[in-house]
């Protein structure tokens, strides 16, 4: 019998005592640069349920997703034509990358954490993609992500992290930057908004494949001659990023979406431009990144004096948690965990209101906020019906709020699936 020759899969490497004592240092650098701005680590499992994965990262996402089969018989039960359908003999993938499983645990310990949320995870990612010099199929993530506000200056922040991180290695590189709301913008003002996946997928190969390439790519999509012809003079705007921005903005002026987008962009490279951040930023609108989940500034760094891609990147992304069922993780950076009594609180308390305004009833708080012990402010001689009116809306209050909970019930308690 032959001797099997020892192999690893395509697209996976060894680490050498040496190469790792190098990689140690390098993911201690990041990490200690998460730290220092307030992030906590974070890890999650190398496997998701699919139905966490799919749909997440788009059609050419997904086709790069591991599925894990199934364990023991898988196709114990199954047609000939069921077996080939992989919902069918799969329910567990590979992580793509850490954006989606940070989603799902938020969603999933919602009621442990305090908002806004900032964690960092260091971990390995898999990706079917086709190996290549440079690409690998599994590989090493830093993510941070922040969660629980809507603040512009999350990206201001992640500019200076950026800044700090490869100042701290001695690589010297440029941060290109653009934003979704922009080109759902573009896609308008071109006429065809109901593709600008389809607009976002060609222009992101814009740098890899050239111009003409990608304008061959729209039309094979599906858009109009004339809708390529007014895209490619967008493409090719020049200036600095102010000039930029102002001739982007007569461009759309015909999008509320892709205006909002330029006043984000303005305002974030305005915040960097006042801080002094050491680094070059520059408007690039060609960038797009493929990601379903984006919805604001996005963003792609690159080596200036290596011959490589792009070596770091990300973006906002808004609504990812509503994917899983939450919209708001927070208010007020209080943890809003049940959500029905609130809402019935919220109906209680109109209609305590209510019934005190019959009773033109007056209150008055002189510091702090108003609870049962100073109920007695709404006492007046010139009003007797006031104090009245005021018991009598706290108890209505106090009492419809109790019986709705009864009949609506709390939010039950996600069931977990081994």
């Amino acid at each position: 019998m032959a001797q099997q020759k020892p192999s690893i899969p395509k697209g996976t490497r060894d680490f050498s005592p040496a190469e790792m004592m190098r990689r140690q240092y390098i993911f201690d650098t990041i990490r200690g640069v998460f730290r220092t701005y307030g992030f906590a680590p974070l890890e999650t499992p190398s496997m998701e349920n699919l139905s966490t994965l799919l749909g997440k990262y788009g059609d050419e996402g997904d086709k790069l997703l591991f599925k894990i089969l199934n364990s023991g018989d898988y196709a114990a039960g199954l047609s000939g034509d069921e077996v080939r359908q992989a919902s069918k003999i799969c329910e567990k993938g590979l992580r793509y990358d850490l954006t989606v499983p940070f989603a799902r645990y938020v969603v999933q310990h919602q009621g442990e954490l305090t908002f806004p949320f900032k964690r960092y995870q260091i971990q390995p990612v898999w990706r079917a993609d086709r190996p290549q010099k440079g690409r690998y199929r599994e590989f090493y993530q830093c993510d941070v992500d922040v969660i629980g506000t809507r603040s512009l200056l999350c990206e201001v922040e992640l500019v200076e992290i950026v800044e700090r991180v490869f100042r701290a290695l001695g690589i010297r590189v440029a941060l290109k930057m653009n934003n979704r709301k922009i080109l759902f913008g573009i896609a308008e003002a071109i006429g065809h908004a109901d593709m600008m996946m389809d607009i976002t997928i060609a222009i992101d190969k814009l740098e890899k494949i050239g111009l003409d390439n990608v304008k061959a790519e729209l039309l094979e999509r599906g858009l109009r001659q004339e809708a390529v012809d007014k895209l490619q003079p967008i493409l090719e705007l020049s200036g600095d990023n102010a000039q930029k921005l102002m001739k982007l903005r007569e461009v759309l002026a015909v999008s509320e979406t892709g205006l909002k987008g330029i006043e984000e962009m303005e305002t974030v490279l305005g915040y960097v431009e006042r801080l002094g951040i050491g680094l070059d930023v520059e408007l690039d609108l060609s960038l797009a990144r493929g990601l379903n989940y984006y919805t604001g500034a996005i963003f792609e760094v690159k080596a200036l004096d290596f011959a490589i891609g792009s070596i770091c990147g990300g973006g906002r992304y808004d609504d990812l948690t509503g994917i899983f069922g939450i919209t708001e993780p927070a208010i007020y950076g209080v943890t809003l965990r049940l959500k029905k009594p609130f809402v019935c609180g919220c109906i209680g308390g109109a209609i305590g209101a209510l019934i005190i305004s019959f009773f033109n009833t007056k209150y008055y708080v002189y510091a702090g906020l108003p609870g049962l012990l100073t109920t007695v402010n709404a006492m007046s001689d010139a009003n007797p019906s006031s104090f009245t009116g005021m018991m009598i809306g706290v108890l209505a209050t106090i009492i419809i709020t109790i019986v709705l909970v009864q009949v609506v019930g709390c939010d039950e308690k996600e069931s977990q699936k081994n």
